[in-house]
Order: C-alpha cells, then structure tokens, then sequence
C-alpha cells in the first residue's frame, strides 16, 4: 500500500546562531580608481627608494674604482630596483605626488670615459687593462691604425668609439650600458661597434702571419720536435639561438695556429651540422695551398735518417690525410713505438688551438654569450675581429694573467673514415720515426 504525507505537518529546523559575525563582504573598487596607500607601505616604498638612491650615488662616486663586473652587476640591480619602483608609482597613482621618485638613470656630469681619460693619464694604469683588456699604450697604437676607418662615425670621437667597442667585447655589456658610459645612445654605440668591428679585420688582417712570417713559425714548431711544421688546424664553435646553424644550434669556426697561440687563418660561420672535411674543402685556406699553391711550398726538411719532410700543418681526427695535412695515426692495442710518439706530440700539439680560442674568449668575453637570431649574422665577423685583437696584444706583448693555462675543447667531432693520401702518410711515418728517436721517453 503506498504510504502518503498528506496530513502530516512538517518538523522545523532548528536556527543556529554563529558565536562570530559574518565578515563583511569585501568592497570591489571600480576599475581604474586610485588605489589608497597605508601608511606602512608607503614607508617600506620610501625605504627602497631611498636605498636605491644610495647605491645610485655610491656607483656614481665610485664608477672609476670598481671593477667592471661590480660596477655592471651593480647597475644592472639598480636599473632593475627603478623599474619596479617607476611601476609602483603608476598603481598607486593618488599617492604618487607624496612618493620619492626613482633615482635618475642619468646624470648631467662628463661621461663615463671622459672622467676615465683624464683620471687615468699615468701609461701604467691598471685600470686600462682591466676596462679595454690592454694597456694605455697598445690602445693608442690601435686607436692610430684604425683611425682612418672611423671617420665616418663623427662627431663620434675615435678613441670614444673604439672604447666603447672594446669595453662592450670585453665585457660582453648591451648597447644602452656603453652608450652610458660613452655618452651615446644606443644605436650609435651599435654603430660603433660593428664599424671597429670592421677597421680591426680590414687593417690587422696582416696579424694572420702564415705567408709573412713564416720561418718564425717553422722554428717554433722545431723547439716541440715537429720540423718543418707550420701551424696545427683545429675547429671551435660558437653558440647561437635556435637552430640557426644546424641541428644543435652552434656555428663552427676553422683555425690555424702556431706555436705561441697566434692566429694564422680564420675560417668562421659554417653551420654545424656540416661535415669539418666540406668546411676545409670550401675555404680560403685550403684554396690557397691547393689551387694557388701560394702556401707551404717552402723547402723540404732533411731528416737525420735521410727522409725529408716538406711543409706541413697538423690536423685533427676527424680531416683527412693529405701531402700537406697530417693527421694522427687510428689508435690500436697493437701500435708500435714510433705511432704511439706520434700522437703523443700530436695531441698535445692540437691543444694549441683549444688553448687559443679560450683565451679570447677569457678576453673578449662577448664571444661566451648566445648570439640572439637578429644579431647572428655579424657573429662570424666579430670573432675574426676578436683573432686578430689576441693576435695584436700577442704582438703587443701583452701577457694575460693566465698565459700558462691550458684550455679544453667540450665537443667531439667525427673520425674522418676516407681513403688516406699515401704521399701524407709517407711524411707522418717519417715523423712517427723521427720523433720515436728524439722523444725522452725513447
């Protein structure tokens, strides 16, 4: 039988009253409506202000003394602090009058490098290495030979302009931090750049000595046991943004080194997903020694055993064999003497070229960042730029504090698995002899 409710009267819920008074539901402001400060806040707000102030003036006073790295990290946190606080201002924009304001980003004083010229004046002045990575006098030497190639810039000054370019190499710092210190804007210190950039290739390009010095390069070989040698061919490469120059976005460089580290060919800009033996086959350098027969066609060198060897350069793993370009022997459990002496030397020989390149990136430290797309194009001309300045200081006599480290390489490249030339083996067998006789160790 099916039951109903008709008749019945519903039982009452009980109330309950809460022991707390509901909260009173938040009041949204019109969007747009000025937002009232408390007054604790705005006194925090002045604090920061006023510490941001602080070190403002501190970098002003003290922008000649610190060190580059402190006086850049220390701009780029002050910069960052007016930001937030500029921001500030605007949201809380009914109280903005009654606020401190930021500390400015410029001041009406001389320039950075005007104060810098006239405070150090002494030729001794460590300081000039330290900012410019060379001394008083090698800056005036290269600010002499590049002259001529900055007068477009007017009325940039050339020493302004080259300093600028330097500091920003050195320091890899972006183009608003040398306009401030050079007294420029933006663009024009990126103007100044790329035109030093350009006067260092068009009128050091004679610092890649292969053809003109020669000799010396053979005989700073013959003190490491490698006669008639005439520089040591490696690889390096540089990182960019993307994929923008192959698969693992990288851009390979080529170049020749002799023994004291100098630069003597540059080859740069090659993506790096092409093959080492197509970036040799497709430069100037291996033109040169091919086609033109304009290199290494000095006089053969005669061993004591009666063998001779002509002129030649060492080169990597991962190249071929030719009559001028020896590279070592595949390593095997069962290698004799002479081949195991052979690579010895011409491993510690190809550290040259490692050696080289992290010394102008130590130096020049705009070539340790990752070049953005719109800039990756002046990428392979600034590091010739940055060869032939190391090849300057080397000329120079300047002698980084690290002059004795050696450097690594962090990548592998292929063993090259062709055909081997027999006119280059019969000279790295020879050399393999050779030096099995002269090493201590034999």
């Amino acid at each position: 039988m099916a039951s109903t409710s008709a008749g019945k009267t519903k039982p009452k819920k009980k109330k309950y009253k809460s022991k707390q008074p509901l909260p009173t539901p938040p009041t949204i402001p019109p969007q747009n409506a000025p937002i009232e400060t408390p007054d604790a806040l705005r006194q925090n707000i002045e604090q920061v202000a006023g510490a941001t102030r602080a070190a403002y003036k501190f970098l002003s006073d003290n922008d000649l003394q610190l060190h580059p790295s402190q006086a850049l990290a220390l701009e780029a946190q002050i910069s960052a602090a007016a930001r937030s606080l500029s921001e500030i201002h605007l949201s809380l924009s009914n109280n903005s009058s009654s606020l401190s304001n930021p500390p400015p980003s410029e001041t009406k004083r001389p320039c950075w490098f005007h104060r810098f010229l006239e405070d150090a004046a002494d030729e001794y002045d460590s300081r000039w290495t330290e900012w410019f990575r060379m001394s008083k006098t090698s800056f005036t030497l290269l600010l002499r030979l590049l002259t001529p190639s900055l007068s477009g810039l007017a009325p940039v000054q050339p020493n302004y302009a080259l300093g600028a370019a330097l500091f920003r190499l050195a320091h890899s710092a972006h183009y608003k931090a040398v306009g401030n210190r050079f007294g420029m804007d933006s663009a024009t210190a990126c103007l100044a750049f790329h035109t030093v950039c350009k006067g260092v290739v068009d009128k050091l390009a004679h610092l890649f000595e292969l053809k003109t010095d020669i000799n010396r390069i053979v005989v700073g070989f013959g003190w490491i046991s490698l006669p008639n040698c005439c520089g040591v061919l490696g690889f390096d490469r540089f990182k960019v943004e993307g994929n923008l120059f192959g698969n693992d976005g990288f851009v390979m460089v080529q170049a020749l080194v002799d023994s004291e580290g100098r630069f003597l060919d540059v080859s740069a800009g090659w993506p790096s997903n092409v093959k080492p033996v197509s970036i040799l086959r497709q430069s100037e350098f291996y033109s040169r020694v091919e086609d033109s027969k304009e290199l290494l066609d000095g006089p053969a060198f005669e061993l004591k055993d009666g063998n001779s060897v002509r002129q030649y350069v060492l080169g990597e793993s991962c190249l071929p064999v030719l009559p001028w370009l020896i590279t070592p022997f595949d390593e095997t459990d069962d290698m004799d003497a002479s081949r195991r002496a052979f690579n010895s030397v011409h491993k510690d020989a190809m550290k040259m070229v490692a050696t080289a390149f992290g010394k102008v990136r130590d130096q020049w430290q705009l070539l340790t960042k990752e070049w953005k797309e719109g800039c990756v194009e002046a990428l392979p001309f600034v590091i010739v730029a940055c060869c032939l300045l190391h090849n300057f200081l080397i000329k120079c006599s300047e002698v980084s504090p690290e002059n004795n480290v050696e450097y690594t390489r962090d990548f592998e490249l292929p063993v090259f698995d062709g055909e081997v030339d027999e006119s280059g083996n019969r000279i790295r067998n020879a050399l393999a002899v050779h030096l099995s006789r002269v090493s201590p160790s034999s």
